[in-house]
């Protein structure tokens, strides 16, 4: 049986919303199943989040941004996160992940559901411990039923992918605690996990019962998003056997949850240096048999703090190049703080920049197509056909808005290039 087949949820979204999608790619719709059923593409969408508009990821459908919002223990006000939810999708977020791990978690996401019309993504494992930890007990004390109970839960809310740390073993968590890395585990989940492994000398419940997580998934047609627990969080520690066996183990994963019915996408590397970026990716999406593959930037450099998204946006412009089909979004705050409305839209600007930037190398034709509708504005000084094309119109409007009446910019007035070469009389 094909993927389709097996998945009845996932059949109910194509047929309702194949041709559009088919259209808004730019892609036929065999090519599309074919890679749906190859599992180098997946289509992102829950029937029971209400309003969804599905989106499709992996390389040739657009390269997409997400957006991480949430609560956390020193910042939890869900009105600030409606107004960050609106400020992202209004940046071009094409998803937004849920990472709350304060308040009242089953309430703000299904608020996010019934507000939010692009795929919500969430990490189940934050909900789980956080009705322990708010008790005052060790996370080691999960009981792994728990968590299977509120993937469930939220599969059954309306989420639409979630991030899972199914390929972090025991041996791998040990590796990456105590085998000498600079920074140890950086992933919130994958120490989590890594904490109970090690605390219990247990294996992960995620790879040990991961048919049982098929079952729910595929329900709902909920995307696996094979987490990446041990992801370096330093440059010096990119490349390690810890980051590698997980990278091999989410292959496998991968490869039996799609003969199973259910698609999954592969979380990619966070911090490594700017010379080691292409060949982890063509690596990781080789390892994973080309599944689509889902980057934290990649950061190049440690030490941009404050300007985190511009280091991301480097590597993931790289990135793209190399072959990721889906950029996390930065934003200033990542290492500092909880990130304000003007973090959101500045992390989405940076990541669609980068993946602008990728999918111009590529060759890809809607980016080309792009780049060449400025060019022709631009020689024309029509600033509405510059605004077109701009990724971001709203800069480009406030910037110019006090010299909205001239031609040509504040810059360089009589003084434009553009203008100098006319074959018209020059004044003054």
């Amino acid at each position: 049986m094909s993927l389709l087949e097996k998945n009845a949820a996932l059949r109910g979204l194509w047929e309702k919303h194949g041709a559009a999608l088919a259209a808004e790619e730019g892609l036929s719709p065999e090519s599309i199943v074919a890679a749906l059923e190859a599992g180098t593409m997946v289509l992102l969408g829950n029937p029971n989040h209400p309003g969804l508009k599905p989106i499709l990821v992996g390389q040739p459908a657009r390269v997409k941004v997400n957006a991480n919002l949430g609560t956390s223990p020193l910042s939890n006000c869900p009105t600030t996160e409606a107004r960050k939810l609106k400020t992202a999708l209004d940046a071009g977020a094409d998803t937004v992940m849920d990472l709350s791990i304060a308040g009242d978690l089953d309430e703000l996401r299904a608020g996010m559901l019934r507000s939010c019309p692009v795929p919500v993504g969430t990490v189940p494992m934050y909900a789980a411990a956080q009705k322990i930890l708010d008790a005052d007990q060790d996370v080691a004390t999960l009981n792994p039923d728990d968590l299977f109970e509120e993937i469930a839960r939220q599969a059954r809310q309306g989420v639409d992918f979630m991030t899972l740390h199914c390929g972090l073993t025991r041996r791998g968590a040990d590796w990456a605690a105590n085998g000498g890395r600079a920074l140890g585990i950086v992933s919130r989940g994958g120490s989590i996990l890594a904490r109970w492994m090690l605390e219990n000398d247990r294996e992960n419940p995620l790879l040990e019962q991961f048919d049982r997580l098929l079952e729910i998934a595929r329900e709902y047609n909920v995307t696996l998003s094979l987490g990446d627990g041990l992801r370096p969080g330093a440059g010096v520690d990119a490349g390690d056997a810890a980051q590698w066996e997980e990278v091999i183990t989410l292959g496998r994963l991968a490869r039996h949850a799609l003969e199973e019915g259910v698609q999954c996408m592969i979380e990619g590397p966070g911090h490594m240096p700017l010379h080691q970026v292409d060949g982890q990716i063509r690596g990781i999406k080789k390892l994973t048999h080309g599944a689509p593959l889902y980057v934290l930037g990649p950061l190049t450099v440690d030490t941009a703090a404050g300007h985190d998204h511009i280091a991301g946006a480097i590597g993931g412009a790289l990135g793209v190049v190399a072959g990721v089909d889906f950029l996390c979004y930065l934003t200033p705050a990542e290492h500092l703080t909880l990130p304000d409305e003007a973090d959101v839209r500045a992390g989405v600007m940076a990541s669609r920049v980068a993946a602008q930037a990728g999918e111009v190398a590529l060759g890809t034709p809607r980016a080309l197509a792009r780049e060449k509708a400025m060019n022709v504005a631009r020689k024309a000084l029509d600033w509405d056909g510059m605004a077109a094309a701009a990724l971001d119109p709203e800069t480009l409007h406030r910037r110019r808005e006090a010299h909205k009446h001239e031609d040509v910019c504040a810059m360089c007035g009589k003084f434009c290039a553009v203008k100098m070469l006319r074959m018209e009389k020059q004044g003054g």
